[in-house]
């Protein structure tokens, strides 16, 4: 994930913008800040939904086969 000091940043611009507004520079950061962290929160979290594994009341595999195919497609998965 990001930095505490980024996410500190991104909160700090956030507060700034809405009671004395930013800089236009300001601004450009804020944005590029705000793109890097939905990248990595994006990225995780579609890790997170490969290493899923749906299984049924009677113990049996039911993974949608979407969910398999992007498991099997994915060089960085671990199995």
């Amino acid at each position: 994930m990001l930095s505490q000091e980024k996410i500190a940043r991104i909160n700090e611009l956030a507060h700034r913008s809405k009671t004395t507004g930013l800089t236009e520079q300001e601004e450009e950061e804020q944005h590029d800040l705000r793109n890097e962290y939905l990248s990595k929160f994006r990225s995780s979290f579609k890790s997170q939904l490969q290493s899923v594994k749906v299984v049924d009341p009677k113990g049996e595999d039911v993974t949608p086969s979407s969910l398999d195919k992007a498991k099997k497609n994915n060089p960085n998965d671990r199995q």
